[in-house]
């Protein structure tokens, strides 16, 4: 008897710790204050095992923040809790050790702003490997870094602040694949204005790239006349190796190489440079 009434009130505590975890979740969407919010995630709760254990950690509510765009909540978390904001959220979340999955979540749902906010507070803390070239979950992301996922969705505002914050553009995901890849991939079959965005994603991406590295090289050779019509006939022979690199891209390049990445992009506004030839999307919408 002593048994089912234990088993009894462990189920009632799980449905209270459920339903109050559902009114947290609204209560971010709905974006109430941050005052109520940290109210609500810091209240105990009676868990079975561990009554001192809390509802959300400031991790996990970063992520909340993220999806619904709460900027006053993610700014309160990242300033408050720098490195609990950003530390690896609990398993109900990602269960992969060393992922970014706040900026991959900020590229995918495309918070700019929280996107922002992140990179900045990524300046003050020191980890290996470097923050922004973590993988994404290896089960939700195929191992790629939030760079390939700002690739593959197009975003090239994502593409210039990740990489003007240090993201390196040589990395590869599970399969192999370099951010190139991915952009080269959605640029041979795209049009209209995915096909701008892409191109703007690609001339972002080999503006902080010196050095080409990518696993497509040999698609490129095999199928000339189409890569030449989709890239031009420049930026076709620079990127199989036939030509240099054209010599307003060599500068961009070694401009953008002497910015450093706690000052970005402030520093990049303030060049005393045409706009036009400046990375692409920092300014649009």
């Amino acid at each position: 008897m002593a048994s089912v009434t234990v088993t009894s009130a462990a189920r009632s505590i799980d449905k209270h710790r459920k339903s109050f975890s559902l009114l947290f979740y609204r209560a971010v969407r709905d974006l109430k204050p941050v005052w109520m919010l940290e109210d609500m995630r810091t209240m105990e709760t009676f868990y079975h095992e561990d009554a001192s254990q809390r509802i959300y950690t400031p991790s996990e509510a970063l992520l909340y923040a993220i999806v619904h765009d709460h900027q006053a909540y993610a700014q309160y978390l990242l300033s408050r809790y720098t490195d609990e904001a950003l530390a690896k959220p609990g398993e109900r979340f990602c269960c992969c050790p060393s992922s970014a999955p706040h900026l991959a979540m900020a590229v995918r749902y495309d918070r700019r702003y929280i996107l922002r906010l992140i990179l900045q507070e990524t300046h003050r803390t020191h980890s290996t490997p470097s923050y922004t070239d973590r993988a994404g979950c290896y089960h939700m992301e195929d191992g790629k870094t939030p760079l390939h996922l700002a690739c593959e969705l197009l975003r090239p505002e994502a593409v210039v602040m990740l990489l003007g914050n240090g993201a390196s553009p040589d990395s590869n995901d599970l399969k192999g694949l370099t951010p190139l890849d991915v952009i080269l991939d959605k640029l041979r079959d795209c049009n209209g204005l995915n096909g701008r965005e892409s191109r703007q994603c690609l001339d972002n991406l080999l503006m902080f790239m010196p050095r080409v590295h990518f696993k497509m090289k040999g698609a490129l050779g095999r199928e000339p006349e189409r890569w030449r019509k989709v890239l031009g006939e420049e930026t076709y022979k620079y990127l199989t190796g036939s030509s240099p690199a054209p010599l307003a891209l060599t500068a961009m390049q070694t401009i953008l190489k002497q910015l450093s990445p706690a000052t970005f992009p402030d520093s990049l506004d303030k060049l005393p440079i045409p706009s036009a030839l400046k990375p692409q999307g920092l300014h649009n919408g």
